[in-house]
């Protein structure tokens, strides 16, 4: 347990690094962050918290720089959770503000908006198919062989695609399409799109086999194929210290490369918190030596997609966790 004097020059440590990227010294404390103890005072608590994993020491330099533990205790202890500012408050609501018809736009638009401010690089990703249900399937006949295909969902993700055929169709059947799959499907979760599904439609429709059976997986491929990963402020980040490593920088381009692996990152964690994972802390091996900070985005119960923050051990997790907490209040303000 720290004493309060501790947790003071830890803060002051960490966000001074946070800042510079140049480990820390008890002189730039007192110069810098107008702590009131003297030099001595602080080189013998910035050991203390080096004995203890909070700091670390690197090579021979006087000063200290935080430790993956230290940027822990820095964020569930000492974070300041209102580090936004007026124009930044201002900016978000502007963005969030823009006329959104689908929740791809939504999810691309938060992703961005949380990139321009953080500095860091925002992935974001759609809710899963499997989560929402059917609001409606449309089938419009575009030739005497081709039917467009639209799905809408609750959460209002929409999704179309072009089905051909081998046989001519005729308007009626497009219209007894209609009514069967919505008499079926509507307000049914989009994964009742199954097997099951299939047998019932062949046995009240014996006649349309020929037609049904190319439908049902076209909108299988269509609904259960990966979501897009949205991406933003990339080149930015790359401009930080530590990428001047190539090694790093290489290892965070193959990280970014990886879609499934940022699916997953961005799947991970709690739905209904902030979840922040510093650098061994990521269960993925090749996450290791970076911190992600991800929010699930909700309107009411319904999930609406996932939004996170790749960076350095070295984040400036106050704006970027004030940031998130600010963006999924107005989502849910706005968008219920």
């Amino acid at each position: 347990m720290l004493n309060d004097r501790k947790k003071e020059i830890l803060q002051a440590i960490v966000e001074e690094y946070i800042e510079t990227a140049e480990p820390v010294s008890s002189k730039a404390i007192v110069e810098k962050r107008g702590l009131d103890y003297s030099s001595a005072t602080i080189r013998n608590d910035m050991a203390e918290l080096e004995k203890i994993g909070l700091l670390d020491k690197p090579h021979t330099s006087s000063g200290r720089v935080p430790s993956a533990k230290g940027y822990r205790y820095y964020v569930d202890e000492l974070l300041n959770y209102n580090d936004i500012s007026i124009q930044e408050i201002k900016y978000i609501q502007e963005q969030l503000a823009t006329k959104i018809n689908q929740i791809e736009e939504l999810t691309k638009i938060t992703t961005s908006t949380l990139s321009e401010i953080t500095h860091y690089t925002s992935v974001g990703i759609g809710p899963t198919a499997q989560k929402q249900d059917i609001e409606e399937i449309k089938f419009v006949l575009l030739g005497s062989r081709m039917i467009l295909a639209v799905i809408m969902t609750d959460t209002q993700m929409v999704k179309e695609t072009i089905i051909k055929f081998d046989e001519d169709i005729s308007e009626k059947q497009v219209k007894t399409l209609n009514y069967v799959f919505n008499n079926k499907l509507k307000n049914q979760p989009i994964e009742i799109i199954n097997k099951p599904l299939e047998e019932y439609l062949y046995q009240e429709m014996s006649d349309m086999v020929k037609v049904i059976k190319p439908i049902i997986e076209q909108i299988k491929k269509l609904l259960f194929e990966d979501n897009e990963i949205h991406m933003q402020g990339t080149r930015r980040e790359l401009d930080l210290p530590e990428f001047n490593s190539l090694q790093v920088a290489k290892n965070f381009m193959n990280i970014l490369d990886e879609k499934e692996l940022i699916a997953d990152m961005l799947n991970s964690g709690f739905a209904e918190d902030i979840n922040v994972y510093i650098g061994g802390e990521n269960e993925k091996e090749e996450l290791k030596d970076f911190s992600v900070i991800t929010f699930k985005h909700k309107v009411g119960n319904k999930d609406i997609g996932t939004i996170g923050i790749i960076g350095p051990k070295r984040m400036d997790y106050s704006k970027v966790i004030s940031v998130m907490k600010y963006i999924s209040k107005k989502l849910n303000e706005d968008k219920q």
